[in-house]
Protein backbone atom coordinates (compact mmCIF):
# COMPACT_ATOMS: atom_id res chain seq x y z
CA UNK A 1 0.00 0.00 0.00
CA UNK A 2 1.63 3.40 -1.12
CA UNK A 3 2.31 6.06 1.76
CA UNK A 4 0.05 8.56 2.12
CA UNK A 5 1.03 12.03 2.44
CA UNK A 6 0.14 15.17 3.72
CA UNK A 7 0.71 19.08 2.67
CA UNK A 8 3.91 20.48 3.71
CA UNK A 9 3.30 22.37 7.13
CA UNK A 10 4.59 26.47 7.74
CA UNK A 11 3.67 27.30 11.09
CA UNK A 12 4.79 30.80 12.35
CA UNK A 13 4.87 31.52 16.34
CA UNK A 14 4.04 35.57 16.96
CA UNK A 15 4.18 37.13 20.00
CA UNK A 16 6.67 38.57 22.88
CA UNK A 17 10.05 37.85 24.45
CA UNK A 18 8.06 34.37 26.22
CA UNK A 19 7.75 32.88 22.49
CA UNK A 20 11.05 33.95 21.58
CA UNK A 21 12.40 32.34 24.72
CA UNK A 22 14.49 35.06 26.55
CA UNK A 23 15.76 33.63 29.46
CA UNK A 24 16.17 29.95 28.43
CA UNK A 25 20.09 28.88 28.53
CA UNK A 26 19.53 26.44 25.71
CA UNK A 27 17.89 29.78 23.40
CA UNK A 28 15.30 27.20 22.64
CA UNK A 29 12.11 28.00 25.17
CA UNK A 30 8.83 26.64 24.92
CA UNK A 31 8.27 27.16 21.15
CA UNK A 32 11.64 25.22 20.36
CA UNK A 33 10.17 22.47 22.50
CA UNK A 34 6.84 22.20 21.31
CA UNK A 35 8.12 22.01 17.57
CA UNK A 36 10.51 19.33 19.10
CA UNK A 37 7.43 17.33 20.17
CA UNK A 38 5.55 17.38 17.44
CA UNK A 39 7.79 16.15 15.12
CA UNK A 40 7.30 12.19 16.01
CA UNK A 41 3.53 13.00 15.71
CA UNK A 42 4.25 14.20 12.04
CA UNK A 43 5.84 11.56 10.46
CA UNK A 44 7.73 12.48 7.10
CA UNK A 45 5.33 15.51 6.87
CA UNK A 46 7.69 18.74 5.82
CA UNK A 47 7.48 20.66 8.46
CA UNK A 48 8.98 24.06 9.18
CA UNK A 49 8.66 26.53 12.37
CA UNK A 50 9.41 30.23 12.05
CA UNK A 51 9.57 31.65 15.41
CA UNK A 52 8.81 35.78 15.56
CA UNK A 53 8.68 36.10 18.91
CA UNK A 54 9.51 40.38 19.73
CA UNK A 55 10.55 41.42 23.15
CA UNK A 56 8.42 44.23 24.36
CA UNK A 57 5.64 43.57 21.90
CA UNK A 58 1.93 43.95 22.76
CA UNK A 59 -0.95 42.45 20.97
CA UNK A 60 -0.76 46.21 19.02
CA UNK A 61 2.78 45.49 18.14
CA UNK A 62 2.08 41.55 16.74
CA UNK A 63 -1.33 43.46 14.75
CA UNK A 64 0.91 45.78 13.25
CA UNK A 65 3.44 43.50 11.98
CA UNK A 66 2.18 39.61 11.96
CA UNK A 67 0.01 39.76 8.36
CA UNK A 68 3.41 41.07 6.34
CA UNK A 69 5.26 38.51 8.15
CA UNK A 70 3.64 35.79 7.98
CA UNK A 71 2.69 36.56 3.65
CA UNK A 72 6.33 36.38 3.36
CA UNK A 73 6.68 32.35 5.08
CA UNK A 74 3.50 31.23 4.01
CA UNK A 75 3.86 29.71 0.51
CA UNK A 76 1.36 28.57 -2.00
CA UNK A 77 0.18 25.24 -1.55
CA UNK A 78 1.77 24.42 2.06
CA UNK A 79 -0.96 23.83 4.85
CA UNK A 80 -0.32 27.19 6.86
CA UNK A 81 -0.49 27.97 10.28
CA UNK A 82 -0.54 30.59 12.90
CA UNK A 83 0.58 30.41 16.89
CA UNK A 84 0.04 33.20 18.99
CA UNK A 85 0.69 34.36 22.48
CA UNK A 86 0.93 37.58 23.81
CA UNK A 87 -0.28 39.91 26.24
CA UNK A 88 1.90 40.46 29.68
CA UNK A 89 3.17 43.52 27.84
CA UNK A 90 -0.30 45.22 27.18
CA UNK A 91 -0.81 44.81 30.94
CA UNK A 92 2.47 46.43 32.19
CA UNK A 93 2.14 49.90 33.82
CA UNK A 94 3.34 52.66 31.69
CA UNK A 95 7.15 53.81 32.06
CA UNK A 96 5.73 57.71 32.03
CA UNK A 97 6.04 58.91 36.15
CA UNK A 98 3.85 61.59 34.86
CA UNK A 99 1.04 59.03 33.82
CA UNK A 100 -1.52 58.95 36.93
CA UNK A 101 -3.29 56.02 37.86
CA UNK A 102 -2.84 52.17 36.73
CA UNK A 103 -2.49 52.94 33.04
CA UNK A 104 -1.15 50.04 30.94
CA UNK A 105 0.50 49.73 27.74
CA UNK A 106 -2.41 48.63 25.95
CA UNK A 107 -5.90 49.23 27.80
CA UNK A 108 -7.71 45.41 27.87
CA UNK A 109 -10.09 46.43 25.76
CA UNK A 110 -7.44 47.27 23.16
CA UNK A 111 -6.10 43.56 23.54
CA UNK A 112 -9.32 42.56 22.91
CA UNK A 113 -10.07 44.22 19.31
CA UNK A 114 -6.08 43.21 18.48
CA UNK A 115 -6.50 39.53 19.13
CA UNK A 116 -10.16 39.84 17.20
CA UNK A 117 -8.46 41.44 14.45
CA UNK A 118 -5.61 39.10 13.85
CA UNK A 119 -8.27 35.93 14.27
CA UNK A 120 -10.68 37.39 11.92
CA UNK A 121 -8.30 38.05 9.32
CA UNK A 122 -6.34 34.70 9.56
CA UNK A 123 -9.35 33.24 9.25
CA UNK A 124 -10.04 34.75 6.00
CA UNK A 125 -6.71 33.88 4.53
CA UNK A 126 -7.57 30.50 5.83
CA UNK A 127 -4.94 29.93 8.08
CA UNK A 128 -6.10 28.24 11.50
CA UNK A 129 -4.46 29.59 14.73
CA UNK A 130 -3.82 28.05 18.09
CA UNK A 131 -3.37 30.47 21.15
CA UNK A 132 -1.15 30.49 24.34
CA UNK A 133 -3.10 32.59 26.97
CA UNK A 134 0.00 34.93 28.66
CA UNK A 135 2.15 33.56 31.30
CA UNK A 136 2.78 35.00 35.07
CA UNK A 137 5.41 37.28 36.51
CA UNK A 138 7.05 37.49 39.64
CA UNK A 139 4.94 40.51 40.33
CA UNK A 140 1.33 39.98 41.80
CA UNK A 141 -0.28 43.30 41.22
CA UNK A 142 0.48 43.31 36.99
CA UNK A 143 -0.36 39.25 37.25
CA UNK A 144 -3.85 40.21 38.94
CA UNK A 145 -4.38 42.30 35.19
CA UNK A 146 -2.65 39.53 33.56
CA UNK A 147 -5.66 37.03 34.97
CA UNK A 148 -8.06 39.04 34.19
CA UNK A 149 -6.59 39.77 30.30
CA UNK A 150 -6.52 35.67 29.86
CA UNK A 151 -9.97 35.55 30.46
CA UNK A 152 -11.49 37.51 27.76
CA UNK A 153 -8.73 35.95 25.62
CA UNK A 154 -9.71 32.66 26.16
CA UNK A 155 -13.82 34.20 25.37
CA UNK A 156 -12.84 35.92 22.03
CA UNK A 157 -11.51 32.03 20.90
CA UNK A 158 -13.85 30.39 22.22
CA UNK A 159 -16.63 32.99 20.29
CA UNK A 160 -14.64 32.18 17.48
CA UNK A 161 -14.14 28.05 18.11
CA UNK A 162 -10.01 28.84 18.22
CA UNK A 163 -8.10 26.43 20.26
CA UNK A 164 -7.25 28.14 23.48
CA UNK A 165 -4.42 26.90 26.10
CA UNK A 166 -4.76 28.46 29.15
CA UNK A 167 -1.16 28.37 31.09
CA UNK A 168 -1.67 31.24 33.85
CA UNK A 169 -2.99 29.52 36.52
CA UNK A 170 -0.77 25.90 35.59
CA UNK A 171 2.05 28.65 35.83
CA UNK A 172 1.36 30.74 38.93
CA UNK A 173 2.36 30.19 42.58
CA UNK A 174 5.63 28.38 44.01
CA UNK A 175 6.20 26.79 40.61
CA UNK A 176 9.61 26.99 38.95
CA UNK A 177 8.54 29.61 36.32
CA UNK A 178 8.10 31.95 39.53
CA UNK A 179 11.05 30.92 41.19
CA UNK A 180 13.40 31.14 37.90
CA UNK A 181 11.62 34.42 37.18
CA UNK A 182 11.97 35.81 40.49
CA UNK A 183 15.85 35.38 40.65
CA UNK A 184 16.45 36.53 37.14
CA UNK A 185 14.42 39.73 35.63
CA UNK A 186 11.50 39.16 37.36
CA UNK A 187 9.84 37.67 34.03
CA UNK A 188 12.21 35.24 32.09
CA UNK A 189 11.95 31.86 33.76
CA UNK A 190 14.79 29.88 32.94
CA UNK A 191 15.07 26.31 31.25
CA UNK A 192 12.78 24.43 33.40
CA UNK A 193 9.84 27.35 33.43
CA UNK A 194 9.76 26.98 29.81
CA UNK A 195 9.52 23.37 30.19
CA UNK A 196 6.97 23.32 32.20
CA UNK A 197 5.17 25.58 30.02
CA UNK A 198 5.74 23.52 27.00
CA UNK A 199 3.89 20.68 28.81
CA UNK A 200 1.13 22.08 30.02
CA UNK A 201 0.74 23.38 26.22
CA UNK A 202 1.72 19.88 24.73
CA UNK A 203 -1.33 17.66 24.45
CA UNK A 204 -4.01 20.08 23.05
CA UNK A 205 -0.69 21.70 20.43
CA UNK A 206 -0.13 17.77 19.23
CA UNK A 207 -3.86 17.03 18.69
CA UNK A 208 -4.24 20.26 16.99
CA UNK A 209 -0.67 19.65 14.62
CA UNK A 210 -2.70 16.44 14.05
CA UNK A 211 -5.22 18.01 12.50
CA UNK A 212 -2.78 20.13 10.19
CA UNK A 213 -1.17 16.78 9.12
CA UNK A 214 -4.55 15.57 7.78
CA UNK A 215 -4.00 13.59 4.31
CA UNK A 216 -3.77 15.30 1.48
CA UNK A 217 -1.49 15.25 -1.49
CA UNK A 218 1.77 16.99 -1.10
CA UNK A 219 2.17 20.08 -3.60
Amino acid sequence: MAAMTARPIRLCFFGDSFVAGVGDPAHRGWAGLLAEHARPALGDVDFTVYNLGVRRDTTADVRARWLDEARCRFPDGCDNRLVLSFGVNDTTLLDDPAQQGDSTRVQPADSVTNLTAILDHARACGWPVFVVGPPPVADEQQNARTRRLDGLFAEVCAERNVPYCPVFEHLHGDTAWIREAAAGDGAHPSAQGYRDLADVVQGAWITWIRSAAAVGGAR
